[in-house]
């Protein structure tokens, strides 16, 4: 017996236990999301990866697919949530892409371009978020963070470092370095960390490697993310 499920009118095959967001992908179908990563379990945090199912939304990340579903994602009403919920994350942080050295490969900025967003919108926070550049290797600008929590999860899960965490509630959740000086130098996080590698916008930034590569040369510059990120990597 085979097992499908349509998404947006397209038969896509699945392997029982596979989430709707991993069968779409493998079958080069692109769902937006930011807090998803194939290597971890699911969190369902950001929630642009959300779908309607028989009428109900749902995150796609982790629901697990099921013969006969109906899925729905590439409508005007679902983008349209994705589009408010983006233009929030870019309010809530300072986000200001034409000085990121992220530009053009981060995540965040290409699935706003992906869901035809050109503009923020609501009033920016300008939150008081600091730069700490204390590790002889790595720069964190906590101002972009989007607290999609994988580096959280890859320095716990991956690396058993715990050098990460979020902290507060609501609004005031920040992400934190987990040393009494809150410094990442007084840690014993890597550039081999796997925690150094996930973070899908510029918070987590290698040292002397700023703008190697030329904006208008890097991954999103080339490609869109729905073709670049079709199989959720």
């Amino acid at each position: 017996m085979s097992h499908t499920f349509t998404l947006d009118g397209k038969t896509i095959p699945f392997e029982p236990g596979e989430t709707i967001l991993q069968a779409a992908g493998r079958a080069g179908v692109y769902i937006p999301h930011l807090c998803y990563h194939p290597e971890f379990k699911p969190h369902g945090s950001c929630k642009l990866c959300t779908v309607k199912i028989n009428g109900r939304q749902t995150a796609s990340c982790t629901m697990r697919a099921m013969v006969g579903m109906v899925v729905e994602s590439e409508t005007e009403e679902i983008n349209a949530e994705r589009r408010a919920l983006t233009q929030m994350l870019f309010v809530e942080g300072n986000h200001f892409c034409p000085s990121c050295e992220k530009s053009g490969n981060c995540q965040l900025q290409a699935t706003a371009y992906h869901l035809g967003m050109m503009s923020p919108h609501y009033d920016h926070f300008y939150p008081n978020r600091p730069v700490d550049a204390s590790h002889p290797d790595v720069l964190l600008d906590f101002n972009r963070c989007i607290l999609c929590s994988l580096c959280v999860r890859a320095s716990r899960d991956v690396d058993g470092k715990n050098v990460f965490a979020l902290s507060g509630r609501g609004i005031k959740t920040h992400l934190i370095v987990n040393a009494k000086s809150g410094r990442l130098a007084d840690t014993d996080f890597t550039l081999g960390d796997k925690a150094a590698q996930v973070c899908p916008v510029g918070v987590i930034l290698k040292k002397r490697q700023g703008f190697a590569v030329p904006i208008g040369e890097r991954t999103y510059d080339k490609a869109p993310i729905g073709e670049t990120l079709a199989e959720g990597k």
